[in-house]
């Protein structure tokens, strides 16, 4: 039986080059995710999977695919896989790190600095014929020099951010994390405190924690509260982390400065989204590992998990590595 690997939207296809010489690859050719009706007629007969995040590949879409024995998720993150599931199922799930860091590392800093320096605000007055001359009192915004980092999250994309920040700007850095991180510390000169600690003492927080499911909106009303007036929120992770009607009131009372986010909860969020139609709050349409180097990696590091998977080695990115594999060909 010749192995046939279903990709749920296209992906770069350089990136499908190597898993084409060993395997049919079927790519869904359609700008929207799949309903779960079709990502369940795309698996029949399919033995690997190409996920996106978008795609809920739930414990009823993996025992209806007989013959699945890997998914391999387009992204670092893989909530949107049921992993137990898979694992009961003998399915080997792997997922793509190590290949965004840097293009998410900066995408945060593109964000922090549109939402500190009122890009919006002043992009739209430009496209809109309201800007008619320079403005010794317009598009006021906050510099960055010298100025306190809060890190959520000092894992690989907050590290690099601090190094950026660091580097860049001289910043001093703190992080919030469930455990302290000697090295990080020595590298960075960056201090471990508690949530409430970071937000009081930031003139930029940024989260970098993945979601799960004690952590939604762990950034609500009462922490942003907590913060500088002068404090800008910045949110490349997960879009569950924040709660969006708190971060709008919040901009609006000025509790804080500003906030750039590249997710949302739902995301796209709706047309009528406060979040929209609020001028300190820079939103961008989930850009984090949008490059051509990191999609293409990506693209190459799923493959790459299921082609061992389909030939019964342990996927080299793995999300279960213990898993009893199906049996293959």
């Amino acid at each position: 039986m010749t192995d046939r690997v279903f990709v749920t939207r296209p992906i770069p296809e350089a990136g499908l080059a190597e898993l084409r010489k060993v395997a049919e690859v079927v790519v869904r050719d359609a700008p929207m995710p799949p309903t779960r009706d079709e990502l369940i007629a795309g698996l029949r007969g399919a033995t690997g999977l190409i996920s996106l995040v978008t795609d809920p590949v739930d414990a009823g879409v993996l025992e209806s695919a007989g013959d699945l024995r890997a998914v391999s998720n387009f992204a670092v993150g893989f909530n949107n896989i049921d992993v137990a599931a898979a694992t009961r199922l003998g399915i080997a799930v792997g997922n793509t790190p190590d290949v965004l860091t840097d293009a998410t590392a900066d995408c945060t800093l593109m964000l922090l600095l549109a939402a500190a320096r009122c890009l919006r605000p002043g992009l739209e007055d430009v496209a809109a014929g309201r800007w008619r001359t320079w403005e010794p009192m317009g598009y006021l915004g906050q510099e960055l020099a010298g100025k306190t980092l809060g890190i959520v999250g000092l894992g690989r994309i907050g590290s690099a951010v601090a190094r950026r920040c660091r580097g860049g700007w001289g910043m001093n850095i703190l992080y919030h994390n469930p455990r302290p991180l000697p090295d990080d510390e020595r590298e960075l000169g960056a201090r471990f405190v508690d949530l409430p600690t970071l937000l009081a003492e930031s003139d930029f927080v940024s989260l970098h924690c993945p979601a799960t499911a004690t952590n939604r909106g762990m950034i609500g009303r009462e922490q942003l509260r907590r913060m500088k007036p002068t404090a800008v929120l910045i949110n490349a992770a997960r879009g569950s982390l924040v709660d969006e009607a708190a971060l709008v009131e919040a901009c609006r009372a000025g509790w804080i400065f500003a906030a750039g986010i590249d997710v949302t909860d739902p995301e796209p969020p709706a047309p009528e989204s406060p979040l929209l139609r609020e001028p300190n709050i820079v939103v961008a349409p989930h850009v984090g590992s949008a490059t051509v180097v990191a999609r293409t990696a990506m693209a190459a590091r799923a493959s790459a998990n299921v082609m061992a998977a389909l030939i019964g080695q342990a996927m080299p990115y793995p999300v279960n590595p213990g898993v009893v594999l199906r049996g293959g060909n």
